[in-house]
């Protein structure tokens, strides 16, 4: 299982370097700081053994750049939503660890600001969502705590890795799809609350990333949608006399 942890704009010194140590004790050396401050030696310090992963770690500027690099993304949240909230409906670990097992590609595993997280609009990017069960008197954890726990998960049961000859769908792939949807729904102005469209949208989405497709499928869904969207927009312009 190929992984990656992203910080997305971590805000303490201690909490990276904690995150860089759970990552040593669990095998996976790739970090992404996204928009991260400076490392200084507060984060080494509470790194002890794991300095190279911080000394190894990518900085990017924005989530895209991020999400650019793995090929399935995976956004932790607190907070699970309502049915018409689909990036708050996220898995548990062990459910993860399940449908990952003989995933060929990078998984990018996003935690957001010790702050506040990852917002709705960032879960929105993401193929999956995953989520902690905890205790309701204080459901939100510690980052660098939130990490150990996703990673021992992912490690405990860990699988020989499976050779696959097709390359798993890349997240720019999969967004190609998302926009092609979009422009369909546009299209057809349906549904007609921009809102609801939006989710639409966000639900496509998730159903791409549950689906684990690779890079040929992909392209075959993408030919006919695009056909598609040209064909009904080549109609409505025959119906306003724009051709």
């Amino acid at each position: 299982m190929k992984l990656a942890v992203i910080l997305v704009e971590p805000e303490y010194q201690m909490n990276i370097g904690f995150v860089a140590r759970a990552m040593k004790n669990f095998g996976v050396d790739e970090l992404i700081l996204v928009n991260p401050p400076e490392i200084k030696g507060e984060a080494y310090k509470f790194a002890m053994h794991a300095r190279d992963i911080l000394e190894n770690a990518k900085v990017v500027k924005s989530l895209k750049d991020a999400l650019e690099v793995v090929d399935l993304a995976v956004g932790t949240t607190a907070i699970a939503g309502k049915k018409y909230i689909p990036e708050r409906a996220p898995l548990k670990p062990k459910e993860l660890k399940k449908k990952l097992m003989e995933y060929p590609g990078k998984i990018g595993l996003f935690f957001g600001r010790e702050s506040r997280g990852l917002d709705n609009r960032e879960l929105e990017l993401m193929d999956l969502t995953l989520t902690i069960p905890t205790s309701e008197a204080y459901p939100t954890m510690n980052l660098s705590h939130a990490v150990a726990v996703i990673l021992y998960e992912l490690y405990e049961e860990k699988v020989p890795e499976v050779k696959h000859s097709l390359e798993p769908a890349t997240w720019q792939e999969k967004e190609t799809l998302v926009r092609i949807w979009g422009e369909l729904l546009e299209i057809l102005d349906y549904p007609k609350d921009p809102v609801r469209r939006g989710y639409f949208k966000t639900i496509f989405r998730r159903f791409l990333g549950r689906s684990f497709l690779y890079g040929r499928e992909a392209h075959s869904i993408a030919g006919p949608l695009r056909k598609a969207a040209e064909e009904l927009r080549r109609c409505k312009d025959a119906e306003r006399g724009e051709i």
